[in-house]
């Protein structure tokens, strides 16, 4: 019997896109989320099957799960939806994916190790743009230079984000700018700010709580690491934002009108966007010598990617090549598992 997979969240932005792609893939997913008539009208658009579920609703989800041997969650935050979605794959065996950048929710899974493997199921969250390219990246600067005890990794080219990316980022910012040093997840003191040159000369860029200060030290264990995004005027603020601010739009009458804001902003990057987008990542790792190392690694836009790389991981593990536990992309299919796919190249600088 052919091994299925569950697409959850498929009426979501991104959850659409990876519907479409599945379906010029030859894939047959069933797909599922909350909303069943909107559920019904994009199955019936590439002839897919569906069901409403709930994650609310366990049994019904546990029921649903058991219809499939994998599923890729697409609904966030995912800090809402892992944790039920994976104690329910936990007690079904069903394999679990999702396109996450929430430092949290990799802990989480991370933390849920054990009883994956004892499921015997593989737990790897972060199957899209964040974290595939830049956790290859990371082991890629790890090979280049196994006595690393720092790296720093950079990301430009967003050209855009989706509503569920947006409210993803309203949510985290109580939080503050986290940072992995000696092997802990700390907030950074202040405003981290560098110039990274990005292929088009030095330009300023500012650290993020990026989902690779979480995965980057599971796949390479360098005990320092920071993720920088080229700066716009919005990320500016962001970074220079006081604790009181901060605190202050982490209170649920502001997290409601600033969500409330993203629902009347575009759903997310139009078609030609997706297409003629690029993506450009840095990396750089660091010695106790003081030696550095530094690559860059071009891709696709970061939809187009997240639609890729997601299929491509849950194909590759229904056919039996993955690894039970929780795991990252890089420790599974290697450095240069990035590179498989179309418009895509690194540079060692």
């Amino acid at each position: 019997m052919a091994k299925r997979f569950m697409i959850y969240g498929a009426t979501g932005y991104t959850g659409k896109l990876v519907s479409k792609a599945a379906k010029q893939a030859g894939m047959s997913p069933l797909l599922a989320g909350r909303n069943e008539a909107r559920l019904k009208g994009i199955a019936a658009q590439h002839s897919f099957d569906y069901q409403a579920i709930s994650l609310d609703e366990p049994e019904a989800l546990e029921a649903g799960l058991s219809q499939v041997d994998a599923v890729l969650n697409i609904a966030g935050p995912f800090s809402q939806t892992c944790k039920p979605m994976l104690d329910a794959c936990i007690k079904t065996g069903t394999h679990y994916f999702d396109i996450t950048g929430e430092i949290d929710v990799f802990e989480y899974c991370a933390s849920m190790d054990a009883k994956a493997k004892e499921a015997g199921i593989m737990v790897m969250p972060g199957t899209g743009f964040d974290v595939v390219p830049s956790d290859c990246l990371a082991a890629h600067m790890k090979a280049r230079m196994p006595d690393a005890t720092e790296l720093v990794l950079g990301i430009s080219g967003f050209g855009g984000m989706s509503r569920g990316t947006a409210k993803t980022g309203i949510e985290s910012i109580g939080q503050g700018t986290r940072i992995r040093k000696d092997g802990r997840i700390v907030r950074a003191r202040g405003a981290l700010a560098r110039e990274i040159d990005f292929g088009k000369g030095l330009v300023e860029s500012v650290a993020v709580g990026w989902g690779d200060v979480a995965t980057a030290y599971h796949s390479t264990g360098i005990p320092n690491i920071s993720v920088y995004f080229e700066a716009n005027a919005q990320m500016k603020q962001m970074a220079g934002m006081g604790g009181l601010m901060r605190w202050v739009l982490s209170l649920g009458p502001m997290q409601r009108m600033l969500k409330r804001r993203i629902d009347q902003e575009p759903e997310g990057p139009d078609e030609v966007a997706r297409e003629t987008g690029r993506m450009e990542l840095y990396g750089e790792a660091s010695n106790e010598k003081g030696e550095t190392v530094s690559s860059r690694l071009t891709t696709p836009e970061g939809y187009r990617l997240t639609a890729m790389t997601s299929l491509e991981i849950v194909a590759r593990v229904l056919n039996d090549e993955g690894r039970a536990g929780f795991q990252t992309p890089s420790a599974v299919f290697g450095p240069d598992f990035i590179l498989e796919f179309p418009d895509t190249s690194r540079q060692d600088l």
